[in-house]
């Protein structure tokens, strides 16, 4: 398999879909002719033309909810935002629209249709454009939520989400467009990871280090870190945190007995607050500590540089919760 960035998985993937499928289209600012505001649509309007890869004006609310429309007519949209902290300004058209439609129309009108674009801090972007965005959209019921942390992971399941009658929002983190991995090509087939299915990204028998999206490779380093302490951590990826893996994550702490949870948004009602929910409901007699949570300060994000790094999660903070939750300090 060829090695490729994040950034051209996802254009792998969105190109194979509009090939496949002359209902898919590609809308969104700076997405045509400027190949995208981190390239990840280069060389869409060149093969496909301004019909399928159309830009839009700065007016998120308003492409947002052409979009909506779009996919209530049968088409397949995929909207980018530029960021994610952009698309709060077209929650409306996301929630109340686009997420209810299919249950307000009693079954009668789907929405096949992908909102995607970068989330979470990058470096000194400050509070307003390095926001995790992940709980505001899987808090409602109707949307799916996608959050890849690999190459490989970002075209499988970019694929699934074009492909999936319901609204899905796919997040990606903004760290992650150079990262390299391999990834399957249209000459290896048809390479769709179903929506829904975690992956252990480390097999490990002391803690469980359960994490999504970007915040993988922090878990990934702690482990590595922690084996030359001979803890073996496993580390458990998400991949989609609506629908929710639960068996995966069940089965990891009956294996391990001890969990953290690592995600880069905010503690208070956040992802990780549901994740220690479902292992406390549902593996509560299995479990040798408490579950513990390393997440991104409960501050909005500074912008100088030696507060921003305090404010984020990292691998001395995973590796001391794991630490903790095995009463090693």
């Amino acid at each position: 398999m060829p090695e490729i960035t994040y950034r051209e998985a996802l254009n792998q993937a969105m190109a194979e879909e509009l090939e496949r499928d002359e209902t898919v289209f590609l809308m969104g600012e700076e997405v045509a002719e400027y190949d995208g505001a981190y390239k990840v649509s280069k060389g869409l309007l060149e093969r496909f033309g301004e019909r399928r890869i159309v830009d839009s004006p700065i007016s998120e609310l308003g492409f947002t909810g052409l979009g909506v429309g779009a996919a209530m007519t049968g088409l397949r949209p995929i909207i980018e935002f530029m960021t994610f902290n952009f698309s709060i300004l077209a929650l409306d058209q996301v929630i109340n629209s686009a997420a209810k439609m299919y249950y307000m129309s009693g079954g009668q009108i789907s929405l096949p249709m992908v909102f995607r674009g970068p989330t979470g801090a990058a470096l000194q972007l400050s509070a307003q454009h390095s926001q995790a965005c992940e709980t505001w959209y899987v808090h409602a019921p109707g949307i799916k939520l996608v959050t890849p942390g690999t190459p490989a992971d970002a075209k499988g399941l970019l694929k699934a989400a074009i492909r999936d009658n319901d609204p899905v929002a796919f997040m990606e983190g903004e760290l992650l467009y150079n990262v390299k991995g391999e990834v399957p090509d249209a000459e290896d087939g048809d390479f769709v990871i179903p929506l829904g299915q975690a992956d252990v990204k480390r097999e490990g028998s002391d803690v469980s280090i359960i994490t999504h999206g970007k915040m993988v490779h922090v878990a990934l380093q702690a482990a590595a870190k922690l084996q030359k302490e001979d803890v073996e951590v496993e580390v458990v990826d998400l991949r989609s945190l609506r629908p929710l893996d639960v068996e995966a994550i069940l089965k990891s702490v009956h294996k391990t007995n001890r969990a953290v949870y690592l995600e880069e948004g905010w503690p208070y009602v956040g992802i990780g607050a549901q994740i220690v929910a479902t292992i406390q409901e549902e593996a509560f007699d299995y479990l040798d500590a408490p579950v513990l949570r390393v997440t991104q300060a409960d501050v909005p994000m500074p912008y100088a540089k030696n507060l921003e790094k305090l404010a984020k999660p990292d691998v001395n903070r995973v590796v001391a919760a794991c630490n903790k939750v095995l009463y090693r300090n």
